[in-house]
């Protein structure tokens, strides 16, 4: 068995596909009615038309980046919102999120 997707659900379809698309950079690979998945390393990430819920506790997308500084700057260029750069001595990782609230990891591991 393997990990195939992260399904995030949302009632804002084009602004969440503008996120993973446009701001991340992610590939769009399906698009079909209330459907969109993109192309994010060994999984997809899917959008899932409905109410939106991601919670006090909700799901974390982590990316794997080499260097978290400049993929952050990138980023935030691109209209993402992240706070700072940590360093914990052993990786880098930064926190945001996506346009539904579901929170974002930057991380060297």
């Amino acid at each position: 068995m393997k990990l195939a997707r992260i399904i995030l659900f949302t009632a804002q379809m084009e602004a969440m596909s503008r996120f993973y698309g446009e701001v991340l950079g992610l590939k769009l690979v399906t698009s079909e009615k209330g459907w969109r998945e993109f192309a994010a390393g060994a999984v997809r990430i899917a959008l899932h038309s409905g109410p939106a819920s991601p919670g006090r506790k909700g799901p974390k997308i982590a990316f794997y980046v080499k260097d978290v500084s400049a993929e952050r700057e990138r980023l935030v260029g691109r209209g993402a919102k992240f706070g700072k750069v940590r360093d914990t001595g052993k990786f880098v990782l930064c926190h945001g999120k996506d346009s539904d609230g579901n929170w974002i990891q930057l991380s060297s591991r």
